[in-house]
This record gives C-alpha cells, structure tokens and sequence, in this order.
C-alpha cells in the first residue's frame, strides 16, 4: 500500500501563497549602513509589484530601545531570528549595498541554503560568484 506524501511546512506555505495568489515576495538583505538603498530598493521592488520586508531597525543609528548594550546584544539576536523568519517567508532575496559582512554574508547562505534566488545590486560583492 503507498501512502501519500506529507507536504513540508515550505511546500505548505508555496500553495497558500498561490491560493492567495499573493505576489512574489522579496526580502531585502545587507549591512543596515545602507537604509537609504534599501528604502530606495523597496520602492522599485514595491513599484514592480512585489511585496517587501527589510530589516525595520537600524541599530547603528542611536535610539532609546538599544541603548542599553546588554539590551541592544539580546535585540540583536532577537532581530536576527526575526531576520530568519522573513528569509522563510520570501520567494527571493535581494541583497543591497556594496560590502557583505559576517551577518549579510550568512543570511545569503542560509537564503542559498533553503533554495531563494539571491540578487545583488553589486554582483561584485556575491561570495557565491
């Protein structure tokens, strides 16, 4: 007797995205030293009809909810996670700015690693190229 495959929780999400007949989704990545090219990449992408997350805090700027450093270190992780989720949640991935650091550089590969696509803005700076 042949029982029927159990879709995984993507294979799930990938149909109800379809139902919905939700747009693609695009999620930006990248050092948050380049907010301004993100704001600027979330409108184009927006504009081309897709629907955008990016990072919501920038944690090299000042502000109250980070400034205590024992504070700012569990937000960061906290982000991070957050980060993870919409990685998950996205259809593909756009990475902004010309420098990949430590952080950038693992979500691209966690992003490769669930099968997204990833565009650059600077296909120079792929450490997959």
């Amino acid at each position: 007797m042949s029982y029927p495959q159990l879709l995984t929780p993507e294979e799930k999400l990938a149909d109800a995205k379809k139902l919905l007949s939700l747009p693609r989704i695009v999620v930006i990545c990248g050092s948050t030293r380049f907010m301004t090219e993100m704001n600027e990449a979330d409108l184009r992408e927006t504009k081309a009809g897709k629907i955008v997350v990016k990072p919501g805090c920038d944690m090299k700027s000042p502000h109250e909810l980070w400034s205590d450093p024992v504070e700012a270190e569990a937000l960061k992780v906290r982000l991070d996670d957050l980060h993870g989720a919409k990685i998950r949640l996205a259809d593909e991935v756009l990475v902004v700015g010309d420098y990949i650091g430590d952080s950038t550089r693992a979500e691209i590969a966690y992003a490769r690693s669930l099968g997204k696509p990833v565009r650059f803005t600077h296909p120079e700076v792929d450490p997959g190229a």
